[in-house]
């Protein structure tokens, strides 16, 4: 009777917290029902035809600053996009870092190059100019960055070393809208930007995405790669070169434009919260808050911690199974459970049938998976706790969290 008694008063006690998977938690509503509206009575769905998609991406490059944007169907087709505009011949390699998600490493395959995986700082999990520099070879096309949980890449390091060697940089900014590097927001600082829609990002269409670029020529194949390779607009148009249909529609435009009003609001929101409970988590032993660049403009598409499991028992998995038992909380701890590379697709080589085209190309060093190549990862993963976040947190789920951190941390304290 004790036992049930003291689970139900531990219920009572727990706060549910803003989900950015339903309404609790995104700033979707009235504006977004208007605009849709519009878009369903006007009749014209398509992007080719219609005017929301267009205004997107007028505004979108007005907000950033960046000569072109495109609108397409997802964040992978973003980075899909950006690499087919690079245009890699078969076999040439494409840096990119080892925690992301695979929607950001396929279409570097489905184009016939080679993923070089570059280590990454574990107090940031971004790669860096070193660690990129340790994966340049002849073949080396183009690098893309990865601007990880909304926290930029130290950038000026990064492009001092790709514009030394003429290589282009692709930023991955799916987390890391309006974060900024040295004053300039990310997926304007490299020669093409990519950014998603998805659920969970800071805003969303559910699924969506853009391509930014001040690059003339680039911005060209950009537009074409998204629409089939078809000259819209050109006195003789044709399908150029092989391209798939990556268009955004009308009724994702109207949303997307909605949406776009809200931006800079639901950073700053973002922002305030993760300030207050980096105030409160100070000086917590076993827990490190955010490492922040001072050079950089942090935007939290989530709030992560580092966990030192010679502190607290078992780690940031162990932090994370008390926070859910005692607390309900859902964290992540490891974020993805292993590194990009460990996954089937790089293990086994699973393409294209059974040819395992392109990884027949590859340098035998753009293959070599070893861990002790990749000490930042390895660290950084197992100490990594990702906690939930979105604009709608207020002072008391702040303080939820803070002190739920506090508590649980206690108890596992070694």
């Amino acid at each position: 009777m004790v036992n049930s008694l003291t689970t139900q008063q531990t219920a009572t006690q727990n706060l549910n917290l803003p989900s950015d998977q339903n309404a609790s938690g995104r700033t979707l509503g009235s504006e977004e029902i208007a605009l849709l509206a519009e878009a369903i009575h006007s009749g014209t769905l398509t992007s080719t035809k219609g005017t929301f998609v267009k205004a997107l991406e007028k505004q979108f490059a007005e907000l950033l600053g960046v000569k072109y944007a495109y609108a397409c169907s997802s964040g992978s087709a973003a980075v899909h996009t950006a690499i087919a505009a690079i245009d890699p011949e078969p076999g040439d390699e494409i840096i990119t870092t080892s925690i992301t998600d695979m929607g950001a490493l396929t279409p570097i395959l489905y184009q016939g190059a080679i993923p070089r995986f570059a280590d990454v700082d574990p107090m940031t999990w971004n790669v860096t100019a070193q660690t990129i520099a340790e994966c340049l070879s002849d073949r080396t096309k183009a690098i893309i960055v990865t601007h990880l949980f909304g926290n930029p890449c130290n950038m000026t390091e990064i492009m001092e070393l790709a514009n030394s060697r003429g290589i282009p940089v692709i930023e991955d900014s799916a987390q890391a809208f309006l974060a900024k590097h040295d004053s300039q927001y990310t997926g304007t600082i490299g020669k093409v930007g990519c950014f998603s829609l998805q659920q969970g990002k800071h805003i969303t269409t559910g699924e969506g995405g853009l391509v930014t670029t001040n690059d003339e020529a680039l911005a060209r194949r950009l537009f074409l790669y998204i629409n089939k390779a078809f000259g819209y607009g050109d006195p003789k148009p044709d399908h150029y070169f092989i391209a798939l249909n990556y268009r955004m529609c009308e009724l994702q435009g109207a949303v997307a434009l909605a949406q776009l009003s809200k931006l800079k609001g639901i950073v700053e929101r973002r922002q305030i919260a993760a300030a207050k409970l980096t105030q409160k988590l100070q000086g917590l032993p076993g827990i490190t808050t955010p490492h922040i660049d001072p050079r950089n403009v942090h935007v939290y598409w989530k709030y992560c911690l580092q966990v030192d499991s010679s502190v607290i028992t078992n780690g940031a998995v162990g932090l994370a199974k008390k926070l859910k038992e005692e607390k309900g909380i859902f964290s992540a701890p490891r974020y993805i459970q292993k590194p990009a590379f460990q996954c089937e697709i790089f293990e086994k080589q699973r393409t294209f049938g059974n040819s395992r085209f392109p990884f027949t190309l590859a340098q035998n060093e753009a293959l070599d998976y070893t861990p002790a190549l990749f000490p930042g990862t390895f660290e950084g993963l197992e100490k990594v706790l990702v906690l939930p976040w979105n604009e709608a947190y207020t002072d008391e789920h702040i303080d939820y969290i803070a002190d739920a951190i506090h508590g649980c941390a206690a108890q596992l304290c070694c």
